[in-house]
């Protein structure tokens, strides 16, 4: 759900001031405070004020592919990427890329002081998974949106930090490329949607809490077929496979009372998908407005409320850097007679970055109507580890 209720506000504060310090080069002064004063690092994990910014409270219609371009009076946003990938002879792996966005400051007109000054800021996760050598790559990057240095455009559809990019042509189902590299490993991808988008939530509108504005919009692309090229190292792999797409915009984070999410998105061997988040509270219940959304082969879907799909966590597994983290989980969706058995492909998955967090690759077992179901997918978890520790 990248991230579902988020972002992570957390994210955006930490590294606000990272992004518009004074750049060495230029004459440009640091960006003033949001709301004229105060902490930003307060007033962004704050979702009291949304004041001047575009909130989720009601229905919209959706238009593709022009949704898939950036929605800038919003205060976040985000395209996510996931996938699993197989080599030729016989390699496993997995990928995350997910490309955020931020606006800093709602309707606030300034002098243009410099080329440098942007009120958006970009930050991008790549992660690679490899599951043979039991290694897990990870990278991060931040940059403001000026000077070419980061951007999203609806037409035709880019979003890019510096030469991580996410493209695609001007037709919904036309196909989609993603391009990354950081030091020796790199992805260059093409995928080619199988289904259309799906809605989430409630015809797109996906509440988070009860507050009015804790919600986004939210949709997917459950299935993308997926052939490139892969490297690690001296070591370069043609790769096929399938990805999965999550689209969100909003401009609230989450409330007070909830601590992070689970969330789960599984392709099936017979076609069909699902989706679900489970946000949990901070005295260890589960929200009821966690949800979900079940896709069929034919790319027909059903929403899922919190008490259609029940989760029971198997395992756990211990982060080095700290916290404990589910690691294995059975999931049944009674209605649908679906049974599940998840598991990670290698546990450690854990994304040390500015916000610390579990996302991994993972192969899926079980019935569905009393049949053999199996399939892969890609699991995320937050709110269990914590802010990384500055070097």
């Amino acid at each position: 759900m990248k991230k579902g209720p988020i972002i992570t506000a957390l994210i955006t504060a930490l590294v606000v001031t990272f992004i518009y310090r004074v750049d060495p080069q230029t004459d440009t002064p640091p960006a003033p405070p949001i709301n004229g004063s105060g902490s930003r690092l307060s007033q962004l994990l704050s979702d009291n004020d949304l004041t001047g910014y575009a909130t989720a409270t009601t229905h919209r219609t959706f238009a593709f592919p022009a949704d898939h371009g950036p929605h800038q009076e919003f205060r976040n946003e985000w395209w996510y990427l996931t996938g699993n990938l197989d080599g030729q002879n016989g390699e496993r792996f997995g990928y995350e890329l997910t490309i955020f966005r931020f606006l800093l400051a709602p309707n606030k007109k300034q002098e243009q002081i410099s080329r440098w000054q942007s009120d958006q800021v970009y930050i991008g996760h790549f992660a690679v998974t490899d599951v043979k050598n039991e290694q897990f790559h990870v990278a991060e990057r931040f940059s403001r949106g000026s000077m070419g240095l980061a951007g999203a455009q609806a037409e035709p559809f880019r979003v890019w930090i510096e030469d991580w990019s996410i493209t695609a042509g001007s037709k919904t189902t036309a196909t989609w490329r993603i391009q990354a590299r950081e030091k020796d490993v790199s992805l260059d991808l093409h995928l080619i949607p199988v289904k259309p988008p799906v809605l989430n939530g409630q015809n797109g509108l996906s509440q988070k809490s009860t507050k009015p504005g804790n919600a986004s919009y939210y949709y997917s692309i459950s299935r993308l077929k997926t052939d490139g090229k892969l490297q690690l190292g001296e070591n370069q792999y043609t790769v096929t496979g399938l990805s999965w797409l999550d689209r969100e915009w909003s401009s609230s984070a989450l409330s007070k009372d909830q601590v992070g999410w689970d969330w789960f998105a599984l392709q099936f061997d017979d076609g069909s998908d699902l989706m679900f988040y489970q946000l949990r509270r901070k005295d260890g219940s589960i929200d009821s407005l966690s949800a979900g959304t079940w896709i069929d082969n034919n790319g027909s879907s059903q929403y899922l409320d919190v008490d259609e799909v029940k989760i029971e966590t198997t395992d756990f597994w211990d982060s080095p850097l700290g916290g404990k983290y589910p690691s294995a989980w059975q999931i049944n969706v009674p209605g649908l007679d679906v049974q599940l058995d998840v598991q990670p492909v290698i546990d450690d998955q854990e994304l040390n970055a500015t916000v610390r967090y579990w996302e991994g690759a993972v192969n899926v077992s079980g019935k569905r109507n009393g049949e053999k179901l199996g399939g892969r997918g890609y699991v995320e978890l937050t709110g269990y580890g914590g802010i990384a520790e500055s070097e």
